[in-house]
């Protein structure tokens, strides 16, 4: 079943003005929507391939609040 992540801008923005923390992460099948604030990718061997996490209070040297991290090799194309 294919799966889409969004990430939801205004969601972030309005958290950041109203000191808020609704779940900016949306997983969309044409089942459901499923909102979190940290999600698991999972490869073929059931393993975690990558997350996508939304961190307000913490965020990265370079300001940003969501962002996705991989152990596994990244291609770029």
């Amino acid at each position: 079943m294919k799966t889409v992540i969004h990430v939801n801008q205004h969601i972030i923005k309005s958290n950041a003005k109203k000191n808020e923390r609704e779940p900016v992460i949306t997983c969309k099948t044409y089942k459901a929507n499923n909102y979190a604030h940290e999600v698991l990718i999972y490869g073929q061997d059931d393993k975690i391939a990558a997350k996508v996490i939304y961190s307000p209070d913490k965020p990265l040297s370079c300001g940003a609040k969501v962002w996705i991290e991989t152990q596994n090799k990244v291609k770029t194309i």
